[in-house]
């Protein structure tokens, strides 16, 4: 058996930044977990010379972005093997590099080639860059040219799992290749990720039929979508399975794609890349064999208050340095630590907490402090007003509340973050948000969730036990409602619990240390290794 893992992004580590958000990092920890089990696994992306771009902000909050190189050279390895593809009358050539974790291989498809056109050699510059035409053959380059390249590097496949419609194409190119339908049914996996629109991509098919050619099939309209390509409707009508990343996503995918049984694997994080060095201490200390076998984890238990505290008291100080360095910011140690980080998408609704600063100064004045992080895609303007809102929310209550901005969100950050607040918030839309797996870091951490009824926390929110609710599940947008509820609990619940002192909060974050247990990497590999199982079968 060899799994085929496609991906259009994958994030493995900060400064190889071909990743945006939790899409990328989930990918990355999908393979850290299939080669911490052995699985017999290979992935494929792209290598965006460009990256997703560094985040710049100004006083005022205005983000702007620059893109810095990476040199291949400095992460990857040179395997040595080319592949070609006929593109746009001339061909398409593409250097392949390895990033390998233990014994699974992740290949990254560079087109900056001597050979290559301009057009062609620029191709790969930008994850999410440019127009439909530049994604197109991306797609085209991730899809046809990665399955040709792990033939080309000896892998027999005998499945693929495709990681959202951008990997689609390999499917076309399975049956291109010889595949019947009933075998690229039997042996295909699709993992859809998100109810927004901009997350499935749609081609005209005048520009699919020029760059695939012969590759498509004749019924694609009918499974695509008769006036566009939808990627997403075209991979899941060839998938013989589908899986959503929560319980609810796939409750909410299943009316996005009618009459497709959408099985819900609920997202999980890479335990040993998400555990911040002071807790790992903790944890090895307490928990032993908990790298080895991360379920050791909901003994958190054992783990005595003053031990507890004190290594949480340790990630504290290394992100009230990391803010104070960044920004100049000084956080008090005493105060509750609120922590939001993740894409500024608008539904996400990221400066909610800041809908009535009055009201706010009466809650928190001289007892919360808040800590921001995230990057806005460089076209979404409602996205980057979010951002412009925090730093006017933040000037408002400047006196009262200290707010943190930290510049260019990366996996480092994130570690730092999920690990050094006291309160990790989250605030979407319902039922907009698929998974969330910055909450589930934060836990893995012993840090509380304070969270709409969103993604994976409905699958673990104990209300006053390991965290928060806000709101009572509600499927409409009404900001003025999720605020008040959002300002309730905050008020009723979570400071005063806080305020009762180390022990109250340490039964907390042992009880959000123990449900992390149930969301990491190992238990999500083990529920797809039923699907990859089988593919042998077919």
């Amino acid at each position: 058996m060899v799994v085929a893992y496609l991906s259009a992004e994958v994030g493995f580590e900060s400064r190889l930044h071909t990743y945006s958000g939790g899409l990328g990092v989930l990918a990355g920890d999908h393979i850290k977990s299939a080669a911490d089990v052995g699985l017999d696994l290979v992935a494929v992306t792209l290598l965006y010379r460009q990256g997703y771009g560094r985040q710049h902000l100004d006083k005022e909050g205005n983000q702007s972005e620059s893109y810095s190189e990476i040199n291949p050279e400095d992460f990857l390895c040179d395997t040595g093997i080319e592949i070609s593809l006929p593109l746009d009358g001339k061909v398409l050539h593409s250097k392949v590099w390895l990033y390998k974790i233990k014994g699974v291989s992740t290949y990254f498809l560079d087109t900056r080639h001597p050979e290559n056109s301009d057009e062609h050699s620029t191709l790969g510059n930008r994850l999410y860059g440019g127009d439909d035409k530049t994604r197109i053959r991306q797609e085209y380059l991730l899809g046809v040219g990665g399955i040709r390249a792990l033939q080309q590097l000896g892998h027999n496949i005998t499945g693929l799992h495709l990681n959202e419609g951008h990997c689609t194409f390999a499917m076309l190119e399975m049956l291109n290749q010889g595949w019947s339908r009933e075998e690229l049914s039997g042996r295909s996996l699709f993992t859809t990720h998100t109810p927004v629109p901009a997350g499935h991509d749609r081609f005209s098919w005048p520009d699919v039929e020029e760059v695939l050619g012969s590759i498509l099939p004749q019924d694609c309209r009918q499974l695509g979508g008769e006036e566009h390509c939808s990627m997403s409707h075209l991979g899941i009508a060839l998938a013989g399975s589908v899986n959503a990343v929560s319980n609810l996503n796939a409750w909410v995918a299943s009316s996005m794609f009618e009459g497709t049984h959408i099985e819900p694997i609920t997202n999980g994080v890479h335990h040993i890349t998400w555990t911040s060095l002071p807790m790992a201490d903790v944890y090895d200390l307490h928990l032993p064999g908990w790298r080895e076998d991360p379920t050791i984890l909901a003994h958190a238990g054992k783990i005595p208050d003053d031990v507890l505290v004190e290594g949480r008291s340790r990630a504290r100080s290394i992100l009230r340095d990391l803010v104070h360095a960044s920004t100049g910011v000084k956080l008090e140690s005493g105060r509750l630590t609120i922590g939001f980080a993740r894409r500024f998408a608008t539904y996400k609704r990221a400066n909610l907490i800041f809908s009535d600063v009055e009201r706010l100064r009466e809650i928190g004045a001289g007892k919360i402090q808040f800590v921001f992080s995230g990057k806005a895609h460089p076209k979404d303007e409602g996205g980057k007003q979010l951002i412009r809102d925090i730093f006017t929310g933040a000037e408002q209550v400047a006196d009262e509340i200290p707010v943190a901005f930290l510049e260019d969100y990366s996996m480092a950050t994130g570690l730092a973050m999920t690990a050094g607040v006291d309160i990790w918030l989250n605030n979407p839309v319902r039922p907009m948000e698929a998974s969330g797996t910055s909450g589930m870091k934060a836990a893995m951490n012993g840090v509380p969730n304070c969270s709409i009824l969103d993604g994976w926390w409905p699958e673990a929110c104990e209300h006053g036990v390991n965290g928060w609710g806000i709101g009572e599940s509600e499927d409409d947008r009404d900001d003025a409602r999720d605020v008040d509820a959002l300002y309730s609990v905050l008020e009723n619940e979570v400071l005063p619990t806080w305020e009762e002192g180390d022990e109250r909060w340490a039964h907390m974050m042992r009880s959000a240390i123990c449900t992390s247990a149930r969301f990491t990497g190992a238990r999500m590999i083990s529920d797809y290794r039923r699907f990859y199982d089988a593919f042998d079968s077919v």
